[in-house]
């Protein structure tokens, strides 16, 4: 049987990147996305959605994202959806979340804010480069 986990969203950032450390030193950010849609319906009304997803990044990666994405920020991520369940510890009642977990990222914005210094729109040199999207026909589907 074969299967496929891939995911690409783009959107904006909802808050800062939280970025912590395992025991063993690896760090882990989680930053939330805000992904809108915007479509209109039969009778011309505009309507919005936003769906708001959970993302994971790991090792270089996350200190990266936590060093330079702020709140607000537009980024594309690629990545795998991941389902995660556990046990409240409070109730006792079985919980679960779906949620990605990053695999690369590109900066969709300049990161420049209102009153920031004119080069702050730079990236950094030792920024990682992303990796290009695949062509159009390699797509598996």
């Amino acid at each position: 049987m074969a299967s496929f986990n891939k995911v690409i969203l783009a959107g904006n950032l909802t808050r800062d990147p939280e970025l912590r450390y395992t025991p063993k030193g690896t760090a882990i950010a989680r930053l939330g996305l805000a992904v809108n849609r915007r479509w209109r319906t039969e009778t011309g009304e505009l309507k919005d959605e936003t769906t708001f997803v959970d993302v994971d990044a790991f090792g270089k990666t996350a200190e990266t994202i936590a060093q330079y994405l702020k709140k607000g920020r537009s980024v594309l991520i690629e990545g795998r959806l991941r389902y995660d369940t556990w046990e409240d510890k409070q109730t006792g009642q079985k919980r679960s979340k779906l949620s990605v977990v990053l695999e690369n990222f590109t900066f969709l914005d300049s990161g420049r804010a209102e009153g920031a210094a004119p080069n702050a729109d730079k990236a950094p040199a030792e920024l990682p480069e992303a990796e290009p999207l695949p062509p159009d026909d390699d797509v598996p589907f």
